[in-house]
């Protein structure tokens, strides 16, 4: 298959002397660190239905909210569009783009513990401040301050997963990071139903409770160990040695542990890895990790769904409060989708996954704007039934994304990169994640006014270009090893052809 040719994990360095039990340090050290996406689901969840709260509206913007009246009870593309009311959500993106680059120097100097310590602390008090508000200026200081603790969570977070999974189920452990992200939008979707109901300040009640997840996130990383790889990368080699035989519930790490040294030796040499990153030998991890599907995982327009849930339900015709729960039951199937990538991934791989959901998904996008072409727009109250089709066909496209573009466009990214750009790379990876997502942010309610219907049309069909992204050019990365993953592009049908035989250290052994 195009982009699927690798030698069997078994015969590649020492992975088949890997060994390694599952104990309640390595589960405890999971967990905690898989809160960071926690942070990120609650502000997807929470920021699409505060604004859609009238009492929300009135203070902060009031034009927005006039208009939302004029139009109460029937469908309208254009009623939620503003650029003020949309750099509320994408401020939050904006600066975590740029924070993530602070990110990644404490993630190689402290380690990606120390980087999860400052998302949690910055989180904190944005939520806070944004609770707190009484004019634009302290929300968007509030989200900006949100945005530097997500761009450092999500920066460390899928790095420390990654790295403190054994091979064979790195899947499902990077993807706890996908499932509290998944489940921090469906308690903010609750939260909100709920808040919605207390007026006049129940946005600043959702706002708030953002600090909860911080807070836990905190407390448990205080005592939270580092990574073996990040450990022998700053040059603490017994206790990286320590750390490995305590999460693999084994002593009998000394194949896991030369890899490491091997890796680190690479990554001590390199003094500049944002520059390394260009280098030919590092193309494929450029072009796939950094670039490519870190994009591709926003211009499914997922993210679009998930911020404007509420809004675009509203503008279907929905109550406010009907709409807030249409999104409990969208985020529930982001969970479902969650729950099925992380029981499977590393029993199909990870181009399955990809391929089969992008065809559903595609399916969900004509469909929608098909639906939306022949029955939306028109000025009058949408048919109830229409209105159900519409939910039941973004439900099922959330189910498809929940398990593919959602968990995989984090996992994928972060066990691709050698540790010697493994930091650099993984800021990349959240900046240029987080830059789509605040572009799309920022100009989705713009363009559904504009394009109507085609907006979905457009999603698709770059929906089918990623797909054959992924096809042509992703190689099958499931149970192998980490530090063994950069040898799968030397036996790549295209990739082999740019990083050579011997760019990077160690061979491919033949059998």
């Amino acid at each position: 298959m195009a982009g699927g040719a690798f030698e069997d994990p078994g015969t590649l360095k020492r992975a088949h002397l890997y060994e390694y039990r599952i104990t309640s340090y390595f589960i405890y050290a999971c967990i905690v660190a898989a809160l960071g996406g926690s942070l990120f689901g609650y502000d997807l969840g929470v920021s699409g239905g505060v604004t859609s709260m009238d009492d929300f509206l009135k203070e902060f913007f009031p034009k927005v909210y006039r208009r939302k009246q004029q139009h109460l009870n029937e469908t309208d593309y254009c009623k939620y569009d503003s650029q003020i009311l949309t750099l509320f959500t994408s401020s939050l993106y904006f600066a975590g783009l740029i924070s993530t680059f602070g990110a990644s120097y404490v993630s190689r100097k402290w380690g990606r513990r120390g980087s999860i310590l400052v998302g949690a602390i910055s989180f904190f008090l944005g939520a806070v401040l944004n609770a707190a508000a009484v004019n634009i200026a302290m929300l968007i200081i509030g989200r900006i301050l949100l945005g530097v603790g997500i761009g450092f969570g999500n920066q460390a977070v899928p790095l420390y997963l990654s790295e403190m999974a054994p091979a064979k189920i790195r899947g499902a452990i990077n993807q706890l990071f996908q499932l509290t992200t998944c489940l921090g939008i469906l308690i903010a979707n609750f939260i909100n139903y709920g808040t919605e109901k207390i007026h006049p300040w129940g946005w600043r009640l959702s706002l708030g409770l953002a600090t909860v997840p911080a807070t836990l996130m905190f407390i448990g990383g205080l005592f939270l160990p580092e990574t073996p790889n990040s450990l022998v990368e700053q040059g603490k080699l017994e206790e990286g040695r320590r750390v490995l035989e305590k999460v693999r519930g084994t002593t009998k790490v000394d194949a896991e542990f030369a890899d490491l040294i091997d890796a680190s030796n690479a990554a001590r040499a390199v003094k500049h890895p944002f520059r390394n990153l260009l280098e030919k030998r590092n193309r494929p991890q450029l072009v796939i990790g950094a670039l490519g599907i870190p994009a591709f995982q926003q211009l499914t327009g997922m993210n679009s769904i998930l911020f404007y849930a509420p809004v675009i339900f509203q503008s279907l015709g929905f109550g406010s409060g009907a709409s807030l729960y249409s999104s409990i039951f969208t985020s529930g199937a982001l969970v479902v989708g969650a729950l099925i990538s992380m029981a499977f991934v590393d029993k199909f791989g990870r181009r399955a996954f990809f391929l089969e959901a992008g065809c559903e998904m595609i399916f969900c996008m004509v469909a929608v704007a098909i639906t939306l072409a022949l029955k939306f727009g028109q000025g009058e109250a949408l048919p109830k039934g229409i209105g159900i089709f519409l939910v039941i066909l973004i439900c099922l496209f959330v189910l498809a994304y929940g398990r593919s573009w959602g968990p995989l466009g984090w996992l994928v990214p972060s066990e691709i990169f050698p540790l010697e750009t493994r930091s650099a790379g993984q800021s990349v990876v959240v900046c240029v994640n987080l830059f789509f997502t605040a572009l799309i942010a920022q100009c989705f309610l713009v363009s559904l006014c504009h394009l109507r219907y085609g907006i979905f049309l457009l999603f698709g069909g770059l929906i089918i270009t990623m797909s054959s992204f992924i096809f042509f050019l992703l190689p099958e990365t499931k149970q192998v090893p980490i530090e063994e993953v950069y040898l799968l592009w030397k036996t790549h049908w295209f990739w082999k052809n740019i990083v050579g035989e011997t760019d990077q250290t160690g061979d491919l052994d033949r059998t």
